[in-house]
């Protein structure tokens, strides 16, 4: 099958779950995806791993841990979600997007075993878009001989399709409330559903730092006899500077008194945590013999790049992507703007999915814009401009609606003088969106 086959095919699952009355009628287990991975000859067996959960930060420390394993001389695997611009980019292999031909070929090994064990009954239902591409990752990680993979969860993690993965290591990122219709309405019952990924007699590094979710993580690993390891606890922060919104640290790793000097350069005082988190698994996999080392880890931090997270776009007036989905991320960003830029006016554009905390979002973010511009993601999961005046327009001081994205962009730029703040957030999808849009605009000069 072609490429453009495989995306019109893929395209028919749709895309992540549309609502929680669609996941009332869906089946959710491992066992779709058990049966393509062992038709498959089990795959996603054939390399060590990083298994990574969480509500926020996950992408970004599987980000960080893939350089640095990288830069470490490893033939990496990065399997994360959702994508911005490209369906491609959910599968790096080496740091780079899946290109489209083996892209192509992973698909068709995965159709034909849908198509054969639905035939026999080994499959009572069509697997969903994400067990597709999650069996496609492992395939492609196979066929591309990479000898070490990430895989972030997509939502959860005791159900969810890559938790069939048995990982050196296991890391749970920062716990709070998000997905409550499908995950649980209190952070005892989300951080359940994330301690799912931890394996019995594993390894697991915490980053959570909400009491409730740590103390569930700590129980979980009890009960499994896992051996957690708690990045506060790992290391001792001696410094933290910044520096135009990216930060520094120096770090101390209480196993043997090596300082680290993590230079990061995604933007927030947040990705600090995120580092350390996965310096901590990188130094758990040197002591199993990976072949990291303290330089490789300043390195790799170094050299990291991930798109759509506090993403800068343009220098005058500075322009910051963003897809701050969930309260806690917008609470960080609400951080980010106060500690780098009190004081500067903001023109603020936003859009947002049905089913996202949006009055607690818009509670925290509205208020420190000069203007803010509704806008609407060409997405079927899209809350309307006109809603989302109704839910969130009192928290601003000024506020329109523009449901084309491109056009409130245009609007925003237009607002802004150079010196102002444009941050466009609420959703990666409306961030996928826009970046198109602001490599043209640099090109023709728009912005600089």
């Amino acid at each position: 099958m072609q490429y453009d086959e495989a995306l019109r095919y893929l395209q028919t699952l749709g895309r992540e779950l549309a609502s929680p009355q669609q996941a009332r009628v869906q089946k959710f287990d491992l066992e779709n995806i058990s049966v393509l991975a062992e038709q498959l000859f089990h795959p996603e067996q054939s390399s060590p791993c990083v298994h990574i959960a969480g509500t926020n930060g996950k992408g970004s420390t599987a980000a960080i841990l893939e350089s640095i394993l990288r830069v470490s001389g490893l033939r990496t695997g990065l399997y994360t979600s959702p994508h911005l611009e490209r369906i491609n980019e959910r599968i790096r292999i080496g740091g780079e997007p899946i290109p489209d031909e083996d892209f192509a070929a992973s698909f068709t090994r995965v159709r034909e075993v849908i198509e054969r064990e639905m035939a026999t009954g080994k499959l009572a239902a069509h697997p969903t878009f994400f067990e597709c591409m999650t069996a496609m990752a492992f395939d492609a990680f196979f066929n591309a001989g990479v000898n070490f993979a990430i895989y972030e969860v997509g939502m959860g993690g005791r159900l969810d399709a890559t938790n069939i993965v048995q990982p050196e290591i296991s890391i749970i990122t920062p716990i709070d409330f998000d997905h409550e219709n499908f995950l649980g309405h209190s952070l005892k019952d989300i951080a359940g559903e994330k301690a799912g990924i931890i394996k019995a007699k594993g390894t697991v590094v915490s980053a959570a730092d909400r009491p409730e979710a740590a103390d569930v993580i700590a129980w979980r690993c009890r009960e499994r006899k896992a051996h957690l390891i708690r990045i506060d606890s790992a290391w001792r922060l001696h410094e933290v500077t910044a520096n135009n919104g990216c930060y520094s640290a120096n770090a101390e790793w209480r196993a043997d008194g090596t300082m680290t000097r993590l230079k990061i350069p995604l933007p927030g005082k947040f990705q600090v945590r995120n580092a350390l988190t996965a310096a901590t698994a990188a130094l758990l996999l040197r002591d199993r013999g990976f072949g990291v080392s303290h330089d490789a880890i300043e390195r790799g931090v170094a050299s990291v790049r991930w798109p759509g997270r506090l993403e800068r776009v343009s220098e005058k007036p500075l322009v910051y992507l963003d897809g701050a989905h969930n309260p806690a991320a917008a609470r960080e960003i609400r951080a980010f703007l106060d500690e780098n830029f009190a004081g500067r006016r903001i023109v603020l554009v936003y859009g947002a999915l049905r089913d996202k905390a949006v009055d607690e979002i818009a509670g925290s973010l509205f208020p420190r814009a000069e203007h803010v511009i509704l806008t609407q993601p060409h997405q079927t999961r899209a809350i309307s401009v006109d809603v989302l005046a109704q839910m969130a327009a009192h928290h601003a001081r000024k506020c329109e609606s523009i449901a084309d994205p491109s056009l409130a962009i245009d609007r925003a730029l237009a607002l802004a003088r150079r010196e102002d703040i444009v941050l466009i957030t609420g959703s990666l999808y409306l961030v996928g969106e826009v970046r198109a849009r602001f490599e043209k605009l640099a090109a023709q000069k728009v912005i600089s």
